[in-house]
Parts: structure tokens; C-alpha cells; sequence
């Protein structure tokens, strides 16, 4: 468990809550931030009984929206994403996005980042689970797309192949 603030964006919630895996978040982090904005993106897709399900688990974290400082509207990402990285920049949160725009705004922006495939990382060194490949495989065929490369070398960093 890191002692930082973890905040959440909406793929991340909803790959880990497919996964049935979002206690990982919760037990990693001493402290989740899940904007409004988050919420409402999530609400906005599909609305099965996984995404419900982590729409219920994800209120608990709520906070309101911020104003989003000009250095963020600048990289016109969506309105989740700008939420993220604005909790992040007035915290010193960690950001937990897999949006690829995003990612490169909160490392402009120097906000520490992770996201999905992190997660699982993370949660296999500080040996919440025993193995991460079952749930990078299951991560994959929930949508998220991961390179083989990514993958191969993500296993080499938790001493999988």
C-alpha cells in the first residue's frame, strides 16, 4: 500500500470492475479520489451489471469536479480525464488513467501515473495476488489493448514469463 492519493479515471474502473478485481485499487492506495466527472462518463456507456457494479462501489470515493486550470483544457482531453489530472495537480495524487492523451498530458504536467496494467503490477509486488498473467490475459480480453511487447516486459518486472 502506497501512502499517496490514488485518482481514479473510468477505464480503469471499468476494466477492473469486468475483472472483478476492484478491491485491488482500494487495498493499493491509502486514499481513492473518483471525480464526478468519472461517475457520469461511466454512466454514459453501457450499463450492465459490471459496470453497474462499479458504478455502486465507485460513490463511496466521490469528490466534486474542480475547476480545470488552463494548463489541462490545453490538451482537450475528456472532461474525466481533465478531473484527473486537476485532482492530481491540487493533491499530488497519483493519476490512474489508460487513455494515451492523457497519459501524455500528466507527464507534461510531471503528475505520476499509472493505470490498468499498473495496477496489476502493483498488486502482485506488494503480493495481494500470486500471479499477474491471469489477470493481464483477462485485462486483454476485457478490451484493453496491450502489446505483446508491453505484456512480455511487464511479466519480466513481477518475475513472470
Amino acid at each position: 500500500m502506497t501512502d499517496q492519493v490514488w485518482v481514479v479515471n473510468a477505464s480503469p474502473l471499468i476494466l477492473m470492475g469486468k475483472l472483478d478485481q476492484l478491491d485491488l485499487i482500494q487495498r493499493l492506495s491509502a486514499r481513492l479520489i473518483v471525480p464526478s466527472a468519472v461517475i457520469q462518463e461511466i454512466g454514459a456507456g453501457v450499463c450492465d451489471t459490471a459496470t453497474r457494479k462499479t458504478i455502486d462501489w465507485a460513490t463511496r470515493f466521490v469528490v466534486p469536479d474542480q475547476e480545470v486550470p488552463a494548463s489541462i483544457l490545453s490538451w482537450d482531453v475528456g472532461a474525466g480525464e481533465s478531473q484527473v489530472l486537476t485532482h492530481c495537480l491540487s493533491s499530488g495524487g497519483l493519476a490512474i488513467l489508460d487513455d494515451g492523451a492523457a497519459r501524455a498530458a500528466a507527464k507534461a504536467l510531471q503528475i505520476q501515473l499509472t493505470g490498468s496494467l499498473g495496477i496489476i503490477l502493483r498488486a502482485k509486488k506488494s503480493g495481494i495476488i500470486s500471479a499477474a498473467r491471469p489477470l493481464i490475459d483477462q485485462l486483454v480480453a476485457s478490451g484493453s489493448y496491450l502489446s505483446t511487447s508491453l505484456i512480455s516486459a511487464a511479466l519480466l518486472k513481477v518475475n513472470e514469463s
